[in-house]
């Protein structure tokens, strides 16, 4: 089965969602588009974030997108295959930067909608760990949740990650 319109990939931290994301957007044969969402604040994000660019190997052309994907997917062309990765560090940079979250998401959701491009989004499912323990992880928390709800109900396919075995939540795996 082909890849189609919009497929989400949800799983846990290093649950190995990205590298099933990258080898669904490498399979599927256009040409590679890596809409980033992470900023390098510290050491170790910086490290992360070089690891993930030698695992993408050549042939990929990255947009840097922290807090506005929507604009990178706007330009997106028939024949391409986009993967934003991740929803996660996008709705944190949106949130610590006291954005107004649903306009950010209405706008996203319109660029997915009028996008010509195959798009692969990463995200973190949260709701299966604890309940957190300050006031801003559990806001974090129920708004990664409902845009992942949201999300999931937009896409054509949902694949969930689980100790890096893919398996199909919505739709058939590509």
């Amino acid at each position: 089965m082909a890849l189609q319109k919009l497929t989400l990939v949800l799983g846990g931290a290093a649950s190995g969602k990205s590298d099933i994301a990258e080898s669904l957007v490498r399979q599927a044969g256009g040409e590679a588009v890596y809409i980033a969402t992470a900023q390098p604040f510290d050491a170790e994000m910086r490290e992360k974030i070089d690891r993930h660019r030698v695992s993408r190997g050549p042939g990929w052309r990255t947009v840097e997108a922290p807090l506005d994907p929507a604009s990178a997917i706007s330009g997106l062309q028939v024949g391409e295959i986009a993967l934003l990765d991740c929803a996660t560090l996008w709705l944190s940079n949106l949130l610590l930067s006291e954005a107004d979250l649903m306009a950010e998401e209405t706008r996203l959701f319109a660029a997915f909608s009028d996008c010509r491009a195959l798009l692969v989004v990463v995200s973190n499912e949260v709701g299966a760990g604890i309940v957190p323990d300050n006031a801003l992880a559990r806001r974090f928390r129920a708004a990664q949740g409902g845009f992942n709800r949201r999300l999931a109900a937009r896409a054509n396919t949902v694949i969930g990650v689980m100790a890096g075995l893919p398996f199909a939540l919505k739709g058939a795996m590509p």
